[in-house]
């Protein structure tokens, strides 16, 4: 998956972006109060996206 399209869904599940790291960047869920990182590679494997946005979404 696209690391920009991974962003967008996050965004329209409410994510906001908390700070950026050296080699990732922090996205929280205000609604649940959990935190992911997001690598900052452009292409993210299938299973790990899958998994941020279960713990996101």
């Amino acid at each position: 998956m696209k690391r920009k399209d991974l962003i967008k869904k996050l965004k329209i599940n409410g994510c906001i972006l908390i700070r950026h790291g050296g080699n990732h960047d922090w996205y929280q869920n205000p609604t649940t109060s959990m935190s992911q990182p997001i690598p900052r590679h452009r292409e993210i494997k299938e299973s790990l996206a899958k998994h941020i946005l279960k713990k996101l979404g």
